[in-house]
């Protein structure tokens, strides 16, 4: 029972030492940007007809697309009922080289160019 009250008190107190250094170190220097409820950069109570950078949707659903599928495969070596791990390891590879691929692809076509 003594492991558990150290445990218990442990993580209290760490918990405790961190939620307080996050409330005092952190400079307050609020401004407009910061201050929106939004984080895209728009003026949330503008006009809606403004034209947007088309750059900025390609560059971000790209990056969910890999993020997605890199999440897809984390849980691959454990949720993959294989024979053998090599097999395993093969089909990662294989992920993981044609994710590099289309990576390369849409580098060299352009896509992750901000400006022109």
């Amino acid at each position: 029972m003594n492991l558990i009250t150290l445990t218990i008190t442990l993580t209290a107190l760490i918990s405790l030492i961190l939620a307080t250094l996050a409330f005092w170190l952190p400079t307050m220097n609020p401004d407009s940007e910061k201050m929106s409820p939004y984080e895209c950069g728009f003026d949330p109570l503008g006009t809606a007809r403004l034209p947007f950078s088309l750059r900025f949707f390609l560059v971000a659903i790209l990056f969910l697309l890999f993020d997605l599928e890199i999440a897809l495969l984390l849980p691959l070596p454990w949720g993959n009922q294989l024979n053998s791990p090599t097999t395993t390891s093969t089909w990662t590879s294989a992920i993981l080289i044609l994710l590099t691929l289309g990576l390369a692809y849409e580098w060299f076509q352009g896509g992750l160019e901000w400006a022109e």
